[in-house]
């Protein structure tokens, strides 16, 4: 593989396909806020606005301002978004609700913790981008309200029957991961430190399971235990492997070098383990103990399960050297610009069947917004252009001690 050309290859598709695509069609110049229901050209079948879908652009173009290029477009796309979730996406006390009709109405109530994660993640990118404290403030308050529910994320809306079988989910420590290098600038360090090591205990020590072969799953009891149940037996891959590429992120600031060792080890047995041997690419679900899944979509192929798994695999390889990593990124690379990039329309597809066929043509709905499609690229070519200018002074080095 030619890394040079492939750091050209997901930059490009980055800035001249994804990112104009949601510039062009998810902005509501009427309303404010973001369309993400939109069909394969890109327009919109339903106007309805999602919370955490809208955090997500808010964050994607605030980031891509602070690290990639000082662009006017995207922070106005960035400031419209959160000026419009500052005002409609919550109740006044910053419990955000799930979903609002364009308008900004409430349409469904605050039981979804993703909402307030993500609405923290915008707010402490857009108070970079504009160094206005009261996005400060917002995404602070939102994450305290986050750790206050970290027991029962869904709080009143939690529909399990309490004391019976208490499970705990893998989604939240997971995201938290992330989120703590999100808003290390607004964190006090003493928090900080505290809820990274939680997070990695978490996610390294309960949920990753050695007697199961070093998979994690994702729900356990609360004492940390498995459960021989539909929930307990769950296994999502993709998610997994996501959150691998946090905790090397985490393994990176704190000099780890046996954390992300661990990590990349357990990308490998993830991918292993997920991956469709007969038709290629990486299962949504899998029952560890081969039990028909009860989710209908145990065996589609989604966009962001292979956009992760190539971000683990190449900060992998960047770290640790590792071939399997670049033998691994070579072939999901394949599947994935094969399948789901979409040659005659902007932006990727993101749901296909087992065989890879696509099975819906939109480009955004409920579930896929501006997010995992911009964000893998830009992660992957960050990554290959790391790993490209190590490798050039490397080069240059060896030249030198020749020419000695």
């Amino acid at each position: 593989m030619n890394l040079l050309e492939l750091e050209k290859q997901y930059k490009t598709e980055l800035l001249d396909n994804v990112l104009p695509f949601w510039i062009e069609h998810s902005i509501d110049k009427e309303y404010g806020g973001y369309f993400t229901c939109l069909e394969r050209d890109g327009s919109i079948f339903d106007t309805d606005k999602f919370i955490w879908l809208q955090g997500r652009e808010v964050w994607m173009f605030s980031m891509l301002y602070n690290k990639v290029e000082k662009k006017q477009e995207w922070l106005d796309c960035a400031i419209q978004g959160g000026e419009f979730l500052k005002k409609y996406g919550h109740d006044g006390n910053y419990n955000w609700y799930f979903s609002l009709n364009r308008q900004g109405e409430p349409l469904v109530e605050p039981y979804n913790i993703f909402s307030y994660t993500f609405a923290t993640m915008a707010f402490g990118q857009l108070y970079k981008a504009t160094g206005n404290e009261e996005y400060a403030q917002i995404a602070s308050k939102t994450f305290d309200i986050i750790l206050s529910k970290s027991d029962n994320p869904k709080g009143k809306w939690n529909k399990a029957y309490p004391g019976t079988r208490n499970l705990k989910n893998f989604a939240l420590p997971m995201i938290l991961c992330n989120l703590a290098l999100e808003i290390e600038h607004l964190l006090p360090p003493e928090t900080l430190n505290d809820m990274i090591d939680t997070c990695i205990h978490e996610v390294m020590d309960v949920f990753l399971r050695p007697e199961l072969g070093g998979i994690i799953i994702e729900n356990v009891t609360l004492d940390g235990k498995l459960s021989d149940t539909f929930d307990g037996r769950l296994v999502n891959p993709g998610h997994a492997i996501e959150a691998m590429w946090f905790i090397m992120d985490l393994g990176v600031r704190l000099n780890n070098k046996q954390l992300i060792d661990k990590a990349v080890k357990t990308t490998l047995t993830m991918l292993e383990y997920g991956w469709d041997k007969k038709y290629g690419g990486v299962f949504y679900y899998i029952d560890r103990l081969g039990y028909p899944p009860q989710q209908l979509e145990w065996d589609q192929k989604l966009w962001w399960v292979h956009l992760e798994t190539l971000i683990s695999l190449l900060k992998g390889y960047k770290l640790t050297g590792s071939k399997e990593c670049l033998e691994w990124f070579e072939k999901v690379h394949n599947y994935t610009w094969a399948n789901f990039k979409d040659e005659e329309h902007p932006e990727w597809f993101g749901y296909l069947n087992r065989r890879g066929e696509v099975s819906l043509t939109l480009k955004g709905g409920k579930w896929k917004g501006c997010f995992h499609v911009p964000r893998g690229l830009y992660q992957c070519w960050k990554t290959l252009e790391g790993i490209n200018q190590n490798s050039q002074a490397e080069t240059s080095s060896c030249k030198s001690e020749v020419l000695r």
